[in-house]
């Protein structure tokens, strides 16, 4: 297979697409439903304490029934257990977040400090269930940079279901033991694979939409992959990729383009698809 041409190159770029997002890109519901109904017993109770102007009574009697309901407290400020986020106490020390959780008088200071008590007392939250669940939706929004990789996924995985084409998805390196010799060992999976009378076409997809350091470190990465692949037979490297993030790493993308024979955007993965049929019709 032959690598692609400079004029080739600049209608690929002229292609690349803003986005990739539908509309369900932007909010993962099922994940936030899943989020909220974990903690939704401990906040149901924490409910108590809405509306009370003696907050410290209020906290000490759910403190001496159930002191574990505290431990969400810090999702209600939009911060995770997971992340062990520290802050600086009045002393100059740093504190994780969770280490007030762990006394009365600590849930305390970690309300009045955060402003929640004030929040409680004057019940500017009616339900913490409600709250929290939009706190999840804000959170989610941290997600899309990875969901757009998955959607790019779909898009590529539904082109190939509407062209009546079979194909495996997440399927490992060592299922191929010349492949993954031929990349040292080092075990990688790829987002499909394509098996055909000529060549079986393991495919990586990606989107991006922004720059940075990503883009430039998978181009150069599938540049040298590309390569080792191809050199075995009856195998076949194959990117689909696309956003507007590559013209700001356009150097890394020209090169890529220009050294490995298969990359597709989402204007010109028919050519691909005409390639597999054209396949299926190979030695007849």
């Amino acid at each position: 297979m032959s690598v692609h041409n400079p004029e080739q190159l600049s209608l690929f770029l002229s292609q690349l697409l803003e986005t990739n997002a539908t509309l369900d890109y932007w909010t993962d519901f099922e994940k936030v439903k899943r989020n909220v109904a974990d903690i939704e017993i401990s906040l149901n109770t924490l409910n108590y304490l809405l509306g009370r102007q003696d907050l410290h009574s209020a906290v000490k009697s759910l403190w001496n029934r159930d002191n574990r309901v505290f431990e969400v407290l810090p999702i209600l400020i939009a911060v995770r257990k997971r992340d062990k986020k520290k802050v600086v106490t009045a002393d100059g020390n740093s504190k994780l977040l969770y280490d007030y959780l762990t006394s009365y008088d600590g849930v305390m200071e970690f309300l009045e400090g955060t402003g929640l008590a004030d929040l409680f007392r004057e019940k500017v939250v009616t339900n913490l269930v409600d709250y929290v669940f939009g706190v999840e939706v804000g959170l989610d929004s941290n997600g899309r940079k990875n969901r757009s990789g998955h959607v790019m996924e779909a898009l590529v995985a539904s082109i190939f279901e509407k062209n009546g084409i079979t194909f495996r998805r997440e399927v490992s390196s060592t299922e191929f033991p010349e492949i993954h010799a031929a990349l040292d060992d080092d075990k990688k999976r790829f987002d499909f694979v394509i098996t055909t009378p000529k060549y079986t076409y393991l495919i990586e997809t990606n989107f991006y939409s922004g720059g940075g350091s990503k883009p430039n470190e998978t181009a150069r990465s599938y540049t040298e992959i590309a390569p080792k692949i191809n050199g075995i037979e009856k195998y076949h490297f194959v990117w689909i990729t696309d956003g507007q993030g590559w013209l700001s790493a356009k150097s890394k993308i020209s090169a890529a383009y220009l050294t490995i024979p298969s990359v597709y955007n989402l204007s010109n993965i028919n050519d691909f698809i005409v390639k597999i049929k054209q396949d299926f019709n190979y030695g007849l």
